[in-house]
């Protein structure tokens, strides 16, 4: 029925610059409706890579989450792929306000080959077949917002970029898949990012029916997710997953 597709696990600006891991971000289908959200540096060419073949042109919708170049570095590439080269005045950018004007992403040029932009706040919304809800402002160095997909029975939620704060376990509660952006292997404290410890106390308390972790910088990337995740699965008995470049995941859950 539908998939999510991580084109992307690169977290922070060391992974992205060495491509350690791509930044292409996360496409999200369900039934006819796709949607890419945080299209970094290189997203256009994880499309044309992946098997099978995803075509922007058949786009939606674009979400940022937030402004950073590791979320948003080709979003006006993939605004012209989904507009048709700018030829058709399609689809929707859902981002925060301070993603446009002074010291914005988002070239006016694209803005006017958008069909619909709305401004992501506290609320909800929907694009083709999907509902989603914004159910916070995370707390981060710019303005970020977290993802809740309604998908039939299922809640997929996407815990952007954010330090931990006490209010994520209530307004995510509900989720079915818990996608958490997992920067730090230890918590360091200066820096607004999800460390494995938190992100496994999230877990822990709302127990998803799958769990995905991704958006890792180069402490997680050399303890090796593949090993952490095993670990984690059997100290834990949660179903838990470090996502790896074009993981997909099939939406709804069986």
């Amino acid at each position: 029925m539908g998939y999510i597709k991580f084109l992307g696990t690169a977290g922070a600006r060391f992974v992205m610059i060495k491509q350690a891991r791509s930044s292409g971000g996360i496409w999200l289908n369900y039934k006819s409706t796709n949607i890419l959200i945080d299209p970094g540096p290189g997203s256009i060419v994880r499309c044309n890579v992946a098997r099978p073949k995803l075509d922007p042109a058949g786009l939606d919708a674009v979400i940022l989450t937030h402004k950073h170049l590791d979320h948003c570095g080709d979003v006006n590439v993939m605004i012209e792929a989904m507009t048709d080269g700018g030829f058709k005045k399609r689809g929707g950018l859902f981002l925060p306000g301070d993603a446009v004007g002074e010291d914005g992403v988002v070239y006016s040029y694209h803005q006017k080959l958008i069909e619909k932009i709305e401004f992501l706040k506290k609320g909800k919304f929907r694009v083709g077949d999907i509902k989603f809800q914004v159910p916070v402002k995370n707390e981060h160095s710019v303005e970020t917002y977290g993802l809740k997909f309604f998908i039939e029975k299922d809640i997929v939620s996407l815990v952007s970029d954010t330090k931990y704060f006490d209010k994520i376990i209530d307004l995510y509660k509900d989720s079915t898949i818990l996608i958490l952006n997992v920067v730090f292997y230890q918590k360091r404290g200066e820096y607004e990012h999800l460390c494995l410890d938190e992100a496994i106390d999230i877990i822990k308390k709302i127990k998803p029916k799958k769990a995905i972790l991704t958006h890792f910088g180069m402490s997680m990337l050399k303890q090796k997710t593949h090993l952490l995740e095993a670990k984690i699965r059997k100290e834990l008995n949660l179903d838990i997953k470090c996502a790896y470049d074009g993981m997909s995941v099939a939406i709804p859950l069986k």
